[in-house]
């Protein structure tokens, strides 16, 4: 579930999805997101090496990473950005969310966003240590994913992803989580040690943000929100290491 949800590899479904596989994938979503993370680390790599210029090389890492999760994320991003800014009655603004198009404030987000994340991860390829964010970045957009699935966040809606995620996973193993990946991007080669984890604390306070304005205007998370909390989790980090 992790691997299908999170990339396009094609691994088969699991045998069954209930709280305890849903709460499971959502833990899994960093290893899960290993390869995407691999694909941008190499992309990044490999313009560095010919000599593309940083913001053209970081376009095409950000491309090469939407297009191995399927654009899913950058999807739920867009679809978010229209619900919030549809009204503010939850109806309404669920239903606006289920819509397959993307209105006004949906290109403007994801405009921003991936302009963010592609200026921020240029930054980081000039100053010398792009393969480094490229590879951190990536992971730990995909690491808020615990903390959206904790218990105490609620399903906006009765049915669909969000409802089979929504408090699947305990306090303390997303809480687990997060002090893994801050701990271990000390790590991180060619940053200063306090980058890592300065990154990895700026990617959970954005999807904080953005999380915590859904539930109190949608009531909950849903799929769409899961999606935009990694991107704009994933730009945070991006900037954080940009110089």
């Amino acid at each position: 579930m992790a691997f299908g949800t999170l990339t396009a590899l094609p691994v088969p479904p699991p045998g069954r999805i209930d709280r305890r596989v849903a709460g499971a994938a959502m833990l899994l979503a960093v290893p899960a997101a290993v390869p995407l993370a691999v694909v941008a680390g190499l992309v990044v790599l490999g313009g560095e090496v010919v000599g593309l210029p940083a913001f053209a090389t970081a376009v095409l890492a950000v491309g090469a990473v939407a297009l191995a999760s399927r654009g899913l994320h950058l999807d739920g991003l867009a679809d978010t950005a229209d619900g919030l800014g549809a009204s503010y009655d939850r109806k309404r603004a669920l239903d606006v969310m289920r819509r397959g198009d993307s209105g006004p404030a949906g290109v403007a987000t994801l405009v921003f966003v991936l302009l963010a994340q592609c200026a921020g991860l240029s930054g980081a390829v000039a100053a010398g240590h792009g393969v480094a964010a490229a590879v951190l970045g990536v992971l730990a957009g995909r690491a808020t994913l615990s903390l959206c699935c904790a218990k105490g966040v609620p399903s906006a809606r009765a049915e669909g992803l969000g409802a089979t995620v929504a408090e699947s996973v305990a306090v303390p193993l997303a809480a687990l989580v997060f002090l893994l990946l801050a701990g271990l991007s000390v790590l991180s080669p060619g940053l200063t040690w306090w980058r890592g984890p300065l990154a990895v604390v700026l990617a959970y306070a954005a999807a904080a943000l953005l999380l915590a304005r859904c539930v109190r205007r949608l009531g909950g998370i849903t799929g769409d929100v899961l999606g935009g909390c990694v991107e704009l989790a994933t730009a945070a980090a991006f900037l954080a290491l940009a110089s």
